[in-house]
């Protein structure tokens, strides 16, 4: 059994996680610059998905409420627009057409999800989510059918910082009224959902999906910290790849 005893709560992140995307996949940037006339401009855009916050980044100050956030963000594409070399005039246009483009996200759950979740509420153990994600974390949780499955939501946009920084840990905590040591934290990126965990007093549970879509070599478990190939294992066996601090 993944989950050891003690544990009180078990907090997941969200995409990569509990759910993936799906077609139809969100326009590509460089799309929607070549059809404003602007394809010049859209080849020094670079990754679309690279305009965000960083991982770790901290914006408490644009996160009072969802008018500010979103005009931070939108502040956030103007601003590389405009170094891009878009004119002034074609900015307002192009940049509310990015940004909707970047949250048209079409998501499905994974197959694991809604037993794996509904068993760990049923053993008594407060389920959470925790997600570097937009402001509407709440509303995407509700549409994937999991609005009833878990207790608590804690999304990076609303609390003012990404993963792996420590304010959106301690808000999970303050979240699930409990002591760090009681809470399980679950997810597929490394830094931000096991090193950051571990470094914030829980434990952390490194999922490493045989179709994961993040490539490369499974990193050495440290102390505190499993991995698991699917979430059936929370309820069902130990992690396919053992615990840290086993040798």
């Amino acid at each position: 059994m993944v989950v050891p005893a003690g544990i009180g709560a078990v907090v997941l992140d969200f995409y990569g996680t509990l759910v993936r995307m799906v077609e139809p996949l969100p326009p590509d940037h460089r799309g929607v610059f070549a059809r404003r006339g602007l394809a010049a401009e859209g080849e020094l855009w670079g990754d679309q998905w690279s305009v965000g916050p960083a991982e770790g980044e901290e914006h408490t100050a644009h996160s009072a409420d969802e008018t500010a956030y979103v005009t931070w963000e939108r502040d956030r594409l103007r601003r590389r627009a405009r170094s891009c070399g878009v004119p002034e005039e074609a900015l307002d246009g192009l940049v509310e057409e990015l940004d909707r483009a970047m949250k048209s996200l079409r998501l499905a759950l994974f197959a694991d999800v809604r037993e794996s979740l509904a068993a760990l509420r049923g053993r008594g153990l407060l389920v959470g989510v925790c997600s570097n994600w937009f402001w509407d974390l709440e509303d995407r949780v509700a549409e994937v059918g999991l609005g009833d499955a878990v207790d608590v939501v804690v999304g990076s946009a609303r609390v003012g910082a990404r993963k792996p920084h420590p304010l959106i840990y301690r808000a999970v905590l303050d979240r699930c009224g409990l002591s760090a040591d009681r809470v399980l934290f679950v997810g597929d990126m490394w830094v931000p959902d096991v090193l950051g965990p571990l470094a914030a007093g829980m434990r952390a549970v490194h999922l490493w999906r045989p179709d994961r879509a993040v490539d490369g070599i499974a990193p050495p478990l440290p102390e505190g910290a499993a991995r698991i190939a699917g979430l059936r294992e929370l309820i069902e066996g130990d992690g396919a790849a053992g615990r840290g601090g086993s040798g």
